[in-house]
């Protein structure tokens, strides 16, 4: 019986998807809920798994290629019977390089860093030894591989007495497709600067009194919750405090019916605060969303953090952690930006950036000291928000962080 994979639906907003690699090739023996193929939406990558045990039997839509939900992209026949299972090697008995006596021919799964280093060395899968849970290739395993010296004839080396010409330097280029994610990411940018009226407002802030809460009371945070007390959940409490504030910050502007019919813009206000944090992945960036923040304490958030971040990072988000933020933070700081205009994630209306902190002199109380200083940067829509609600915002994120008690005492 032939058992088709169709495109799952994957959020209210998507319709259809790129399909990414497959694990798995035509004549090859699947088991049920087996990770086959990769796609990606414009929100989020993830696998799927064969809805039952047999032979793929056809692949419809290759890699690169557009589905749309609910299509058919590969046929599994369940007819085949179960192939017979190899006797698995005992532990050790493979030293790296070595296939492992009855290995199996193909690596049950290959993971995304494994297979990007052996397609750009022209490596098979099939070739490298797999010490992954499962049979995995893991990254460790394709690097061990492709830096090996690789067996061969050995041939002496002739000397010509003739010069050589020198050789000549090539020149390529390489057409990638775009995945769904960057044309998403392209789009929401393009549409941000073609509906909002975005300026950008810099402030700075003395980093000094963090770094010693964090010298202080960062090893009995980590012994309690087992997280680090990194500087984002400071921003996080910051930026709620200065949105509660200047709410306009946190509104957005959306087009909702007149009496008469008509469509006329209005400014949402919001009494919750759902924070997005820019995170940078290998496949794109992304903003998983931290809901109610303003209910969260300092571990609850940085426990959010490390979560989302680790499982964008390993393509298992899901849509709805990214869509729903009311406000965003992104910290260019962590790859050295000193500076930048990030732009604002539509249809919210700011964006605060981060930057790298820089011991840079500063005058305190007539005093010329040197201080750890950071840039703040927030990009907002001049439609709803003017210059003095983003300068008193940005004035309160300095102070709070400048002063952590202020958030506690809430003055």
């Amino acid at each position: 019986m032939a058992v088709e994979l169709k495109v799952p639906e994957s959020g209210e907003s998507i319709t259809e998807v790129q399909i990414g690699a497959w694990l798995k090739k035509e004549g090859d023996y699947v088991r049920q809920d087996e990770l086959i193929v990769e796609i990606e939406t414009d929100k989020a990558s993830m696998e799927l798994p064969a809805p039952a045990s047999g032979v793929l039997a056809r692949v419809l839509k290759a890699a690169g290629q557009i589905a749309r939900v609910g299509e058919v992209i590969c046929i599994i026949d369940e007819t085949v019977p179960t192939p017979k299972q190899d006797r698995a090697p005992s532990a050790g008995s493979a030293t790296p390089g070595e296939k492992p006596a009855g290995a199996s021919a193909a690596p049950t799964f290959v993971m995304p860093a494994a297979r990007r280093v052996l397609a750009a060395a022209g490596v098979k899968a099939e070739d490298v030894v797999a010490t992954g849970p499962g049979g995995r290739v893991l990254k460790e395993d394709a690097l061990r591989h492709v830096e090996q010296p690789q067996a061969g004839p050995s041939v002496a080396p002739t000397v010509s007495k003739e010069p050589q010409p020198a050789p000549l330097v090539g020149r390529h280029e390489e057409a990638v497709p775009m995945t769904m994610l960057r044309r998403r990411i392209a789009e929401r940018l393009v549409e941000a600067q073609h509906t909002a009226a975005l300026l950008t407002t810099f402030n700075e802030c003395d980093m000094s009194a963090v770094q010693a809460f964090r010298r202080q009371y960062g090893p009995a945070f980590e012994q309690k919750y087992g997280i680090r007390l990194g500087l984002m959940s400071f921003f996080v409490k910051a930026a709620i405090d200065a949105l509660k504030l200047v709410p306009v910050i946190n509104a957005e502007v959306r087009e909702l019916a007149m009496p008469d019919g008509r469509l006329a813009p209005h400014i949402i206000y919001k009494n919750y605060y759902d924070i997005g944090v820019a995170v940078s992945t290998d496949h794109g960036l992304v903003v998983p969303v931290i809901r109610n923040a303003e209910r969260l304490s300092f571990a609850e958030i940085e426990r959010a953090i490390a979560e989302l971040a680790a499982r964008a990072r390993q393509r298992q988000i899901t849509v709805e952690e990214l869509t729903g933020g009311t406000f965003t933070i992104t910290n260019g700081g962590v790859f050295g930006s000193l500076l930048s205009t990030p732009i604002v994630n539509p249809p919210q209306s700011a964006i605060l950036g981060l930057h790298a902190i820089q011991e840079r002199p500063v005058v305190r109380d007539g005093q010329v000291v040197i201080r750890p200083m950071m840039y703040l940067a927030l990009t907002y829509d001049h439609r709803l928000i003017d210059g003095r609600e983003s300068v008193t915002f940005l004035k309160r994120v300095k102070e709070c962080i400048e002063d952590p008690a202020r958030m506690l005492i809430e003055i």
